[in-house]
């Protein structure tokens, strides 16, 4: 998914009893244990950390943050990444998100968008991107509503979104935002 510019991000404000903090050195640990526990879809391992974001130390601690609960418990993630070459332009990236399963559905995930959101814009992009799966209906909603567009380059990602419409129509949000 796509969005050309990072012009009036949507704000939500965390709930006052939650925070953020931002990546520290030995905080792959809680990524990677936060990203197992919510992602059902990919193999998390502590290689996949490495492959993702290269140990770069001090991008991470200006990009990653981590949601954390009135327990002091890291409970959620969401990266501020980037691509100097998505469509042969510099983008952003929304990268990684994911919140526990136990702390899910309340309404957590739209503060930590927008703090990564915000993150990106503070740090120069102009516009940003994000991969996500078809399975993840609540995700696509979400990066709909903060004004990403499925971004499609051929047949094949025409065929998902048409697929992806279909089963969001079913569940009652024709326009894919509930």
């Amino acid at each position: 998914m796509i969005r050309e510019n990072l012009d009036r991000i949507a704000s939500f404000d965390l709930p006052r009893s939650f925070s953020i903090k931002w990546y520290e050195r030995g905080d792959e640990n809680l990524w990677v244990d936060i990203q197992k526990r919510a992602d059902h879809y990919n193999t998390i391992s502590f290689e996949l950390f490495d492959r993702e974001f290269n140990r770069d130390i001090e991008s991470l601690a200006r990009r990653q943050c981590f949601l954390i609960d009135k327990h002091g418990t890291a409970i959620g993630t969401a990266t501020a990444w980037f691509d100097n070459n998505h469509n042969g332009l510099p983008y952003g990236r929304v990268h990684w998100v994911a919140i526990v399963p136990e702390s899910q559905g309340q309404g957590l995930s739209k503060p930590l968008l927008t703090t990564v959101c915000q993150r990106l814009s503070a740090m120069g992009h102009k516009r940003a991107y994000l991969n996500t799966s078809p399975e993840r209906i609540p995700a696509i909603n979400l990066y709909l509503k903060f004004g990403f567009v499925p971004e499609i380059k051929d047949i094949h990602d025409s065929e998902v979104w048409d697929e992806i419409h279909r089963r969001m129509t079913e569940k009652g949000s024709p326009s894919g935002v509930e």
